[in-house]
């Protein structure tokens, strides 16, 4: 792809923050509405220029069905689905089209969308907002020599998690490493070794290791961070995908008895503030992941 080329579709690229009502908050995507005439390379190439975690392309679409291709891309590589690069789309395309129900066939499988724009979104003064149902969710437990290498590359102890919320291996879309941490302190002083959690993330396939604090434990209030060193970034401020893992983590500990919403807070220490509502059920293998999103200014 020429340097000309690539300006040219920049050109076309929606900026939207996804998990906040704020551009200032939540976690930038980018959004090409039309993608079909480029290929892989070419997406990479774009999604590099852009520089955030993820850029979302449509490749294919049959508006009469609301039915669209939808691929991710990090600034390195492709990624099988992006939670917070589909609210982003989504909200891009309720926008144009009208809000209600969207599909996407991405390379996680189906993923439906519903999006609102009613009095309870734009019209009130908010963004607009859409609600993810994530492939089905489920987790399993870590290998206890495995956590102790990822320990090692955050700068963590076993003293540091929390024993009420065992390492797993999460699963969404995308595998995602699962580590509790037994402070709010601990989550928030992250220095951890880039290389190290790289190489460890790339040989296992996950996608974030999804770093959570729990507020209390007769509440399902988490806080949330997310390494990202696979796709070149050290943190990324709002993860949808990690949060749908999530959902079927807690499932699977048997910590859902009954139809469950659980907030996560994110990126509040790096300054980008987002809130993630994650609905999960214990006998619906799929997660339920609602954010609002909004254009960036300039962009």
């Amino acid at each position: 792809m020429t340097a000309q080329s690539t300006d040219r579709t920049l050109d076309h690229v929606l900026r939207y923050s996804a998990f906040t009502t704020d551009p200032s908050g939540g976690n930038p995507a980018g959004v090409v509405l039309d993608a079909a005439a480029l290929d892989d390379a070419e997406m990479v190439a774009v999604a590099a220029r852009v520089g955030y975690s993820e850029t979302a392309f449509i490749t294919t679409r049959d508006e009469a069905a609301r039915r669209y291709g939808l691929r991710y891309f990090s600034p390195r590589a492709e990624v099988a689905f992006c939670g917070h690069a589909t609210i982003a789309t989504a909200v891009a395309l309720a926008e144009r089209i009208g809000p209600g129900e969207l599909v996407f066939d991405t390379m996680a499988g189906e993923i439906r969308v519903a999006t609102t724009l009613d009095e309870e979104g734009a019209g009130a003064g908010r963004a607009p907002q859409a609600t993810l149902t994530s492939a089905p969710a489920h987790s399993r437990p870590a290998d206890e020599a495995l956590t102790e290498q990822v320990l090692k590359a955050l700068r963590w102890t076993r003293d540091d998690l929390d024993p009420a919320l065992p390492p797993h291996i999460a699963f969404a879309g995308n595998d995602h490493l699962v580590l509790a941490a037994a402070t709010r302190e601990r989550l928030a002083a992250l220095d951890y070794d880039f290389d190290a959690l790289e190489e460890l993330m790339r040989v296992h396939g996950w996608t974030t290791v999804h770093l959570v604090w729990r507020e209390a434990a007769d509440r399902f209030d988490f806080h949330a961070r997310d390494p990202f060193p696979p796709g070149g970034v050290v943190e990324d401020p709002a993860t949808g995908a990690a949060a749908a893992a999530f959902g079927g983590y807690l499932r699977a500990l048997g910590l859902v008895s009954e139809p469950t919403r659980v907030r996560i807070r994110q990126g509040e220490d790096m300054g980008r503030p987002s809130d993630l509502l994650v609905d999960v059920r214990p006998d619906d293998e799929r997660v339920r992941v609602t954010g609002r999103a909004v254009r960036i200014p300039g962009a």
